[in-house]
């Protein structure tokens, strides 16, 4: 399977779910098994650079430096081969697929949809101020990740 993860800009949610979903893998042969490529990309803005917000977040989570700043953004109009190589496509919000040219939505899920089977948003945090609130969105993407490992070991 090929998961491509997007949000609004690829800075900050979907190169999250990219390396937190990478590293969750590792620990996890069987689910680890049934993943060919993961990879992430903007539906609205195209960006030069991860946001530095979610360069903290990452850090916090172990990635190096060096690592997380081998990211380069992608963007649905110039990265297109991602879109149409991925088996799914999972996004933050409703609006994210909205974003997606039509003939992608049959591949479309949210994170939540995915993780739990029922649909809940997840909030771009790029606007947010405060670090901790930040935070509260990683986690929320990180517990939704751990969810979806733990379905992909046990199918």
């Amino acid at each position: 399977m090929k998961i491509l993860f997007i949000c609004s800009s690829n800075i900050c949610r979907s190169p999250y779910c990219e390396y937190m979903l990478k590293k969750l893998l590792e620990e996890h042969p069987v689910a680890a098994s049934k993943i060919e490529w993961i990879k992430s990309a903007a539906v609205l803005n195209p960006s030069r650079q991860i946001h530095p917000k979610a360069r903290l977040a990452l850090k916090r989570e172990g990635f190096d430096e060096k690592y997380i700043d081998s990211h380069v953004p992608a963007f649905k109009w110039f990265d297109r081969q991602r879109f149409k190589e991925a088996d799914i496509i999972v996004g933050m919000t409703v609006w994210n697929m909205l974003c997606l040219p039509l003939k992608y939505w049959r591949k479309y899920v949210s994170i939540s949809t995915l993780a739990t089977g029922r649909y809940k948003s997840v909030p771009d945090p790029y606007l947010m101020k405060d670090m901790e609130d930040y935070y509260k969105v990683m986690d929320i993407l990180k517990a939704y990740l751990i969810k979806y490992v733990d379905k992909l070991d046990k199918e």
